[in-house]
């Protein structure tokens, strides 16, 4: 695992155009505000680029994959078409499964079960329908949160409503899978809950 996985605090800013059919972000240091990751959808095949212009976006399919600044490849996330509810995957640098989300069914404000590559919940992605506000709770213990609000220092530099903090409690060990299924979820949340 990349010692970049090991921050506890993530301000991910995705890439806003017009007609723009790819989800890319870019991922940076809050207090320093620096970039150190890139995410990236390359290779969209021409159907599913039409399909993100419509009311079939949510379905598609999407192979989002995070790299340093040098071009090490440290996850990927993947998923396939989507009928009703969403399974995710996410591999790491070497393409081995570090683990899945399984979008839950009738849930308010969007619910994910974070899975280790046994099958193991390790915990649980809540959302508020209202806003973008996730937590990633295991009972009443909080792992991370995830939030458009943030009044640090990236405040001023960072302005669009397409911007986002992932903030990892500190009780995640290092070198925790679980902190890359909680990076890697934060690029689901947008394409799948909130697109």
């Amino acid at each position: 695992m990349n010692s970049i996985l090991n921050h506890n605090l993530f301000f991910i800013k995705e890439h806003v155009g017009m007609f723009k059919a790819a989800n890319n972000y870019d991922i940076y240091h809050p207090d320093t505000q620096e970039m150190i990751l890139q995410c990236r959808e390359e290779n969209l095949g021409f159907v599913t680029k039409l399909l993100r212009f419509t009311d079939y976006k949510r379905m598609t399919p999407f192979n989002v994959v995070i790299k340093t600044l040098s071009g090490e490849t440290i996850l990927t996330v993947k998923r396939g078409i989507s009928l009703i509810l969403s399974t995710v995957e996410v591999l790491d640098g070497n393409e081995k499964l570090v683990g899945t989300f399984k979008q839950k069914f009738f849930s308010i404000g969007g619910k994910f079960e974070l899975m280790d590559a046994q099958e193991q919940t390790l915990c649980t992605l809540k959302g508020t329908w209202t806003s973008w506000d996730f937590k990633f709770m295991k009972g009443d213990i909080e792992f991370a949160h995830v939030s458009k609000k943030w009044s640090g220092i990236g405040k001023e530099m960072f302005t669009s409503a397409d911007n986002y903090i992932l903030k990892i409690d500190e009780k995640v060990p290092a070198d925790h899978p679980l902190r890359t299924l909680i990076l890697a979820a934060v690029v689901c949340i947008d394409m799948v809950l909130k697109e």
